[in-house]
């Protein structure tokens, strides 16, 4: 048979990432009849990491907005992929500014057209506005989503609203206060080796060309119901602020600092005061709309899904 040609894009800040990936790949590398081409996206202007809080918070509109970065283009090729994962984690509850910089590329545009694309996303906890904006992008490139995998930080939101920004900020992981260790579990990260090994039967097949999922079954996306709201909101936050500080200047400058902090201080507020009220009413309403919150959680867990009848048979 023909060598099926696979194309992973990523963009990985701290390495998490690249580990994700690896694993999630392990066994498409490993088959000969699989040729898997890696394309790692490089900002001209890198993100640096850890952040310091300044370029942190200077990253929120142009991450809300999908404004691009200049990155390193790729040499031009003339490969047919038979397949593309596009991996990518979420800023700001939205793509990473290096990916959705990508995906409004030339390169996008001529290598997605018609191509059965699987988005893989490594995040805080967060990622259903992130993943309907990457929707859009992929519309726009004529491709075709067939299944979306999503592994999130092992803590709970109290613990990761303390050992996720000390990450950011500090580059440590470790545990603090007795709580979780920052990041995905490593276990959950070696686990996403069924996901690959899923592919490679699918591809054998040539599954991969009747454009629906072919890792359904797999557990792979698990909207927690409890944070739809709460993405809602604060996507209209920070499209509201966003706007604003993007009229203020562009990233870098001095101008936006001080209404940078100001929204910085509304947020923690918000968080802090604002979330837990916000909860307690939108537990009480998603027990009255019970079908309704079920129908969402669903339609936000499309194309893969959250049932888990396949995995036995590929762990």
């Amino acid at each position: 048979m023909n060598q099926k040609k696979v194309l992973v894009i990523s963009y990985s800040q701290t390495g998490q990432l690249s580990n994700l990936v690896n694993n999630f790949t392990k066994s498409l590398f490993e088959n000969k009849n699989i040729n898997v081409i890696y394309k790692n996206i490089k900002p001209k202007k890198p993100f640096a990491f850890p952040w310091t809080l300044m370029t942190f918070m200077d990253s929120f509109p142009e991450s809300v907005y999908l404004d691009p970065c200049e990155i390193n283009e790729f040499e031009e090729d003339d490969n047919d992929y038979d397949l593309i994962i596009l991996s990518y984690s979420v800023w700001f509850l939205s793509p990473s500014i290096p990916i959705s910089s990508f995906l409004k590329s030339p390169w996008a545009k001529k290598k997605f057209k018609n191509k059965p694309v699987i988005t893989l996303i490594g995040c805080r906890n967060m990622w259903i506005m992130a993943q309907e904006k990457v929707k859009r992008l992929l519309l726009d490139l004529d491709a075709k989503l067939i299944d979306n995998v999503v592994l999130i930080d092992k803590g709970n939101s109290l613990e990761t609203f303390i050992t996720t920004p000390r990450w950011m900020l500090t580059g440590k992981k470790d545990s603090i206060f007795g709580l979780s260790t920052a990041g995905i579990d490593e276990n959950e990260i070696t686990k996403s080796q069924r996901f690959g090994k899923a592919l490679v039967d699918a591809l054998m097949n040539d599954k991969e060309k009747e454009n629906k999922s072919l890792l359904y079954g797999l557990k792979a996306v698990e909207v927690d119901t409890k944070l739809i709201k709460s993405e809602k909101i604060g996507t209209k936050s920070f499209t509201i602020w966003g706007g604003l500080i993007r009229k203020i200047g562009k990233p870098g400058d001095i101008k936006r600092k001080p209404i940078l902090m100001l929204y910085l201080i509304f947020l923690l507020l918000m968080i802090i005061i604002v979330v837990p009220i916000n909860m307690i009413i939108q537990s009480i309403l998603r027990k009255i709309n019970k079908d309704a919150v079920i129908k969402e959680k669903e339609l936000y867990e499309l194309p893969s899904g959250s049932r888990d009848e396949r995995i036995k048979e590929y762990q």
